[in-house]
């Protein structure tokens, strides 16, 4: 697992460094990084860095890594998920921090 999240973390270095110069980059906050979700239309969301410690997002990310790689030219990790089950992972993630 630490390899695992060692790649994903110099995936998202990476992605940022290949974007430094574009808008895309300009609109990610510190501590954030986008993600897109979706099974035909992708669409993008800021995703807490902090969310890399939960072990349901990092099922998530193990999925993307089987099918998509780390490679993304839409600039972010793609989530092959529906929307729906993100939405549900990501709010009940945020509910257990508060």
């Amino acid at each position: 697992m630490g390899f695992r999240l060692l790649g994903i973390l110099q995936s998202k270095h990476k992605v940022f460094q290949s974007q430094s110069t574009s808008k895309i980059t300009s609109d990610v906050p510190k501590g954030y990084f986008a993600v897109y979700v979706g099974e035909k239309q992708k669409k993008r969301f800021l995703v807490p860095v902090s969310y890399l410690n939960e072990p349901s997002f990092h099922n998530l990310l193990s999925q993307a890594e089987e099918e998509f790689g780390y490679d993304h030219p839409m600039g972010g990790i793609t989530i092959p998920c529906s929307e729906d089950t993100f939405l549900d992972l990501t709010s009940h993630l945020r509910s257990v921090r508060e």
